[in-house]
């Protein structure tokens, strides 16, 4: 049953009054929302005005927050300095009263130690010392500006020392007492050096007298440098003063080579030795480059002389500045003979002077007499038999004496006979051939009227060459002589020190022989190169004090951003897995080619993965010129297609043992041997390497000396 409400009504009179209140509260209410937009969008403007200002002068650190007129201001300002400096901006933005600071302020850090460092420098005349030095350092406070000139005027032997230093007052940093400890051996052992020490470097330029002394000098300032330090080490040896400028190239049985080598310039040794290669001469030969040379066209006279020796099919040919000598062997064919030295004559430069020989069929000699001869015999301990004859007791005197001065008094043995009858120029014969035997370890001397020979061991490189120059130039020109020396690394105390070329090749051989690969796309070092990374280890171990770039490089996948991030991080991945064995790189630093160097097509696969490789160069040098392809990758041209290989292959397992004979060959920077041979720059010998899996190593037969003078000033 539905139930019926009665209806509501309102009088007749109230229902104007209802709805004019309903209106009235609807309108309050939106003058109230109305005004509280207003008052927000007013705050939010003026919060963002002051807001864009600090931004725009560099503020990023301040808060700002309206409430109602109030602007607050908060946040943690670094110094009083830079909340004065808010406050002002927002007070040109909003009235200064409506501004509440509610900024703090750091705390003051302590004032920082400035980087303390020194530089001295010596030469014959003064020490200087410039540079700002810790108050006191050691465990016993002691003063660091005192203890340092103390220790500098203990070196300056009665030389005045200029002191420029200052002093700050703070602690030594840790390492500076080491690194300033090492500067002051390095200021003992260098007369004229530049050395610049701070806690974690020192570099040092010096002046050596000698490639001997500089390799000397080099060694004994890498066994004193503290671990840890980084040391940069610059010791130039000047080009030497040759006296007389001697060239000797001979051709016989034994094959061709020279006997004396020197020329005064780069562009000249090449010439020099590309025209003894083309004579059938070795492709590594010692050369000296030094001053003194007669005239600008001593490369030119050489060429003539040494083509002159290959177109007779054999003989000798010795420049001593001016004086050319050329001496054919005994049955030249004499028209050749005449042809030749008539060209020879032609082609020398007009300063040069020519004297030419054919020996004369061998005369008989009588047999009860014999050939007059001097020979003396230097044993390996040193002891010196003289044996022949002189011409009287005053030769015989002078020569005993002369002995004794050379080798010791009590070395010599002399037991000579006297004969009034021997050829002219005998005595000068006999002192210029002790001096020249005096150059080896062991070895023999025989004078005779036609020759004077000298043979033996040497441990020496520059041996043959000052042999060659003392005979050519006591002899004089026109006289014939033999030098038949063997150079015995085992003898050459410095043989056992590599130089930086040498550990460059050394490392560049051994990452050509097996490649350090990565995981694909990341920097990640692949398990398989553990091997080649111990190889490295190894050699790097006689490689201390080395300023070498480890470059990382790739194919052309890819981005070239991305390649050349890929390539830093893999050559900074090699660098930490060399600093995790222990190795002294603290003159290494890492850098990333990307795709940038290419060696091969990155349009095959054979070449794209010659491109992805590492490789080691010495700072400052071209980052290519260490590069070398993988086998089997495409490689550039070397210059000159005459010189001699060593072929690299992959079949097989060298012994423990085994040792790679740096190939006897010229190159350029630059250049990159066809067979992947590492370069000789410089410096051709054998190094040891650790067996390396499926890796042999095939070296030419023979390898040669190094040679000693290869700085240039």
């Amino acid at each position: 049953m539905a139930i019926k409400l009665p209806a509501l009504t309102l009088p007749h009179g109230l229902r104007p009054a209802f709805i004019a209140g309903g209106a009235a509260l609807f309108a309050a209410f939106f003058m109230v929302l109305t005004a509280t937009w207003a008052v927000y969008a007013i705050e939010s403007r003026t919060a963002r005005a002051i807001t864009s200002q600090l931004l725009a002068d560099g503020i990023t650190w301040a808060a700002v927050s309206t409430n109602g007129l109030q602007v607050q201001m908060s946040g943690t300002a670094p110094n009083e300095a830079a909340r004065f400096r808010a406050v002002n901006i927002a007070g040109g933005v909003v009235d200064a009263g409506r501004i509440r600071d509610g900024f703090e302020v750091a705390a003051v850090r302590a004032l920082q130690a400035p980087r303390f460092s020194v530089e001295v420098l010596r030469n014959a005349d003064e020490i200087s010392l410039i540079g700002l030095v810790p108050a006191y350092v050691g465990e016993d406070r002691s003063d660091g500006e005192a203890t340092l000139i103390a220790d500098v005027s203990s070196i300056a032997a009665g030389l005045p020392v200029s002191d420029m230093l200052e002093s700050a007052d703070y602690p030594a940093p840790q390492g500076w007492v080491a690194a300033m400890e090492f500067g002051v051996k390095a200021l003992r052992l260098l007369p004229r050096s530049k050395i610049s020490v701070a806690a974690d470097r020192v570099s040092i330029t010096a002046i050596s007298d000698s490639a001997e002394e500089k390799r000397r000098l080099e060694a004994k300032l890498a066994d004193l440098t503290p671990a840890g330090l980084a040391v940069e080490i610059d010791i130039s040896a000047p080009r030497p003063v040759l006296t007389p400028f001697t060239l000797r190239f001979v051709k016989d049985t034994g094959g061709a080579r020279f006997d004396a080598c020197s020329a005064d310039s780069d562009v000249s040794r090449e010439r020099i030795l590309a025209a003894a290669i083309a004579a059938g001469g070795p492709g590594r030969s010692i050369c000296t480059i030094g001053l003194g040379v007669p005239t600008p066209r001593w490369a030119e006279a050489a060429e003539a002389g040494i083509a002159a020796v290959a177109a007779l099919g054999g003989g000798t040919v010795t420049f001593s500045d001016a004086d050319v000598t050329l001496l054919a062997e005994q049955g030249t064919d004499q028209a050749r003979y005449d042809r030749v030295v008539g060209e020879l004559q032609t082609a020398l430069p007009p300063v040069f002077s020519l004297t030419a020989t054919l020996p004369p069929p061998p005369k008989s000699v009588s047999a009860t007499k014999g050939p007059a001869e001097f020979t003396a015999v230097l044993s390996a301990e040193g002891r010196v038999e003289l044996r022949g004859r002189l011409t009287d007791e005053l030769l015989r005197a002078a020569v005993d004496s002369f002995a004794r001065a050379e080798f010791g008094a009590d070395k010599v043995y002399t037991a000579t006979r006297l004969d009034g009858d021997l050829p002219d120029g005998w005595p000068v014969r006999v002192l210029a051939g002790i001096d020249a035997l005096s150059s080896l370890t062991e070895g023999q001397l025989l004078v005779r009227a036609d020759v004077v020979e000298v043979s033996g061991v040497t441990g020496s490189q520059e041996a043959r060459e000052r042999i060659s120059q003392v005979l050519s130039n006591r002899l004089g020109p026109g006289q014939t002589f033999k030098v038949q020396v063997r150079y015995d690394e085992a003898l050459d105390p410095l043989a056992a020190l590599p130089t930086a070329e040498q550990c460059v090749a050394g490392l560049n051989g051994i990452v050509n022989a097996r490649k350090i690969t990565f995981t694909p796309g990341s920097a990640e070092i692949d398990a398989s190169a553990r091997g080649t990374l111990d190889a490295l280890a190894t050699l790097l171990k006689d490689c201390p004090g080395l300023a070498m770039e480890v470059a990382g490089h790739t194919d052309s996948q890819g981005s070239e951003g991305g390649n050349l991030a890929l390539s830093q991080a893999r050559a900074e991945a090699v660098l930490v897995a060399l600093q995790g064995r222990r190795l002294p790189v603290e003159g290494f630093v890492a850098k990333g080619y990307g795709e940038s160097t290419p060696l091969a097509d990155n349009k095959t696969e054979a070449g794209r993965e010659a491109n992805r490789r590492i490789a080691f160069t010495l700072r400052g040098a071209p980052a290519a010129a260490a590069a070398r392809p993988a086998e089997g990758g495409a490689r550039a041209p070397v210059a000159d297609a005459a010189r001699p290989q060593t072929t690299l292959s992959t079949a097989g397992t060298p012994p423990d043992d085994a040792t790679v004979a740096l190939a006897p060959v010229e190159l350029a920077a630059g250049d990159v041997a066809p067979d992947g041979a590492a370069p000789d720059l410089g410096a051709t010998r054998s190094i040891s390497l650790p067996a390396l899996p499926d890796v042999v190593f095939e070296p030419t037969d023979e390898v040669y000396p190094r040679p000693k003078h290869r700085e240039t000033p």
